[in-house]
């Protein structure tokens, strides 16, 4: 299991939003995220639930700064830290769901995970029921091939 993770700001929000984020210190003893993911959490656009969380992050959640960044990736400001900060601390994982920000990621090192994992992993565990959170999830803006859902919904019932 992967002790330590960095996180973008899209899976944060999204398990913020659908009432899941809960499993990230089930699955991680802590979740790391660069200034710039905290401040993309923290705008003034951030649904209530996401500024409540970030505002009194839970014991589990750091905000830490990577010491440098190459901001020529062509990502946005989170994407590029988390993927500095990962690199950095030499953490594999790094919670991520942006294709252009996974494919960077990848070229990196780190092993990018998903909302959609995240959420398999928790039901794997018993944790949650997988259904009942891809519902919630598609009521957001979340946007996810249903392909890759069905995917996941084979690989939790060959298990």
């Amino acid at each position: 299991m992967i002790r330590v993770v960095v996180s973008d700001a899209t899976p944060l929000n999204y398990l913020i939003l659908i009432n899941a984020v809960g499993v990230l210190p089930r699955l991680y003893s802590s979740v790391l995220i660069p200034p710039a993911v905290a401040a993309e959490l923290s705008s003034p656009k951030a649904p209530a639930a996401v500024l409540a969380l970030v505002r009194n992050p839970p014991s589990w959640l750091e905000v830490r700064a990577p010491g440098r960044v190459d901001y020529s990736l062509g990502l946005d400001a989170g994407e590029t830290e988390a993927i500095a900060l990962a690199a950095e601390l030499g953490i594999e994982a790094i919670l991520m769901d942006e294709r252009k920000g996974r494919k960077q990621a990848r070229q990196k090192g780190l092993t990018p995970v998903g909302t959609l994992t995240i959420l398999e992993q928790a039901a794997e565990n018993g944790w949650i029921d997988f259904e009942e959170n891809v519902s919630r999830l598609r009521e957001t803006t979340f946007r996810v091939h249903p392909q890759l859902i069905q995917e996941a919904k084979e690989r939790l019932r060959a298990k």
